[in-house]
This record gives C-alpha cells, structure tokens and sequence, in this order.
C-alpha cells in the first residue's frame, strides 16, 4: 500500500527539475535570493519543504518512504547548483536540510563585508552606454542583495544613487524629478526617465535624417555651378593669359630659374581706369605735360656714337639764360690751344 501512495505522489513526476526553476545558483551571478524564493515555492507546490525547514522528520531510522523524498529533495538542490558551487558545497551522505543549511552560509557569510562592497558598488554605479532600462534593472538587483543581506537601502536614496549616475544628457529630467513634490519613487523616476529617452532618440533619428538628405548636395553643386558661370570674362582672359606664359622663359617651372614668381599661382590683377577719373571730363592725368611759353622744356639727349668720337653734351638753359655763362666745351679748348 505504501508503495502504490509512493508512485502516485506527484513529486515523482518531476524529471527534469530545470524546467520547474530556470535558473542555476551561481557564485558570480548573485542570484541567491532569486533561486532561494523558487525553489521554496517549488517545494512547497508538492509539499516537500518541510524536509528543508526541518518539520518534517522521519518516524524512525528506518523510515524509508520518508528517506526516499528528501533523497529527491537533495536530488533537486543539487541539479540547480552550477558547477563551480556544485564542488564547493557537496558532501557525501546527510539529508536535504544539510545541503541547504551549507548553501546558505555559504552565500550568508561575510555578510558585513559583503554589505559594505554592495553598497559602495551601488554608490558609485554610472550608466555609460546603458540603457535606461538596463541601468535601472542593476540598480534595482543590488539594491536587492543589499535588502538580503540587512542592509536595505531606502527608496529616496536609491532613487538619489541613480540619478546621480546618469549620463548628462538627462539634466533637463533629473531638475524635474528632485523638484517633484512628493519625491518619486523609483518605479516612477524610471519610466519617467524611459520617456525621456524615447523623447532623446526620436531627436536624434530627425537630426540624422536631415544630415543625410541628399537635396542639399544638389542645392551646393547647383549653387557652385551658378557661381562658376557668373565669373567676369575679364577674369577668364587673365587666366588664360597666365597659362600661355606659364611654360615660356627658362628656370619658371619645376621651381627653377631666378625670380620671384611663384608657380601656379595667378598675378595680381592692377586695376586700370578705362574712364576719366571725374565725372567733369577731366583726366586722372594728361597726355602731354604742358610748360609756360617762356620756359623751354628739357630736351631729349642722345649719346650715340659718331664717326670721329662721342658727340658733346647740350646744356640744357632755363629761365634765366644768359645770367650764367657756359663753360666751354672739349672741342673748342682744343681749338683756342691750337
């Protein structure tokens, strides 16, 4: 009769104890409490948890109904530990009660210690390149341990931790929530905080867009082709000018040669004045410098050479001629001597 209950409890059906809690208990994932509430519901499901809080004990030493559940119990325990905490927390032999009092002072000692590293972790946590949910979601997980482990923290000053994290893009966000009266809690803070993200990068989709937008390479090459086509013929012709007398002479190219033109580089244009200067018919200057009639103007000399020598120099006479007298030339001291 007994054997027939044994086979219809339903903790037996439990094949796969995975399927039933997701999760493993790792050392480095701090998933502790998270594993610890499922595997109690669990138990609890197919009424076996009194094998881990020690209320349901054996009727004798040789109770076996009682020795083959808290076998599967363990069975349970040991299938959800990873690998690592497998190593360090078996034991040969003991009951279920024994496995789970080992696993939790494994995860409960050092708790000062460990509550002083979390909080200071919590403390000093940035967003970087997270997102506010992910930012948010590891907040809330130390937090979380730190509640584990007696040392919970108050809602304003996980609200405060975090906007103290944020990234400066939130400012205009974070004067809102510290100003809010009453102060939010964190579930508020958060979702009022995925708003404004959403808000950020609907901003910065727009601003993308328009930066790409290939109507205004049209609208420059457009501008810079008018541009091109309004130049003055003038310009035009001096830059061709320019080319033509670019390759003559010797030493203008390859930076030889004497000189101080620099190479591919245009004159300076002089500005010439096609028009009189003023508006009255005058000229900027005349064409013929003009000398009162009494005055003889200077006359043009010509030192060329002749059949029997130079040709002596004219002395040019001014107002007063005749007040000084001329000194007599090469030619005519020759012929006094004579």
């Amino acid at each position: 009769m007994a054997a027939v209950q044994a086979f219809l409890d339903p903790a037996y059906g439990v094949t796969n104890i995975k399927s039933h809690i997701p999760i493993l208990l790792d050392i480095n994932d701090h998933n502790y409490d998270a594993w610890r509430e499922l595997f109690l519901l669990h138990c609890q499901s197919f009424d076996v948890s009194g094998h881990l809080d020690g209320t349901l004990l054996p009727e004798n030493d040789n109770d076996a109904a009682w020795q083959k559940k808290d076998g599967l119990v363990k069975l349970w325990l040991y299938g959800t530990l990873s690998k690592n905490l497998f190593r360090s927390t078996f034991q040969t032999g003991g009951t279920s009660r024994e496995a789970w009092i080992r696993i939790e002072n494994f995860f409960r000692n050092n708790k000062e210690a460990r509550a002083v590293q979390l909080d200071n972790k919590l403390r000093t946590k940035e967003q970087g390149d997270l997102s506010i949910h992910d930012y948010c979601q590891e907040m809330k997980q130390i937090s979380d341990l730190l509640r584990n482990l007696d040392a919970a923290v108050t809602e304003r000053t996980l609200v405060t931790y975090m906007l103290n994290g944020l990234s400066h893009k939130y400012d205009h966000i974070i004067n809102v929530i510290i100003h809010r009266q009453p102060f939010p809690s964190f579930n508020e803070a958060r979702n009022m905080l995925i708003l404004e993200e959403d808000r950020l990068n609907r901003g910065n989709k727009q601003s993308l867009h328009h930066k790409d937008s290939p109507s205004s390479d049209k609208i420059l090459t457009a501008s810079e082709t008018t541009s091109d086509r309004k130049s003055s013929p003038h310009q035009h012709q001096h830059h061709n000018n320019n080319r033509s007398t670019q390759n003559r002479g010797r030493g203008r190219n390859n930076h030889r040669g004497r000189g101080r033109r620099f190479n591919n580089q245009p004159r300076p244009q002089v500005q010439q004045w096609n028009a009189p200067f003023w508006t009255n018919g005058y000229q900027f200057w005349p064409q013929q410098q003009q000398f009162p009639p009494w005055f003889q103007g200077p006359q043009q000399q010509y030192f060329q050479q002749g059949i029997i020598g130079p040709r002596p120099a004219l002395q040019i006479q001014g107002p007063n001629n005749g007040s000084q007298k001329p000194e007599p030339t090469v030619d005519s001291r020759q012929h006094s001597t004579q």
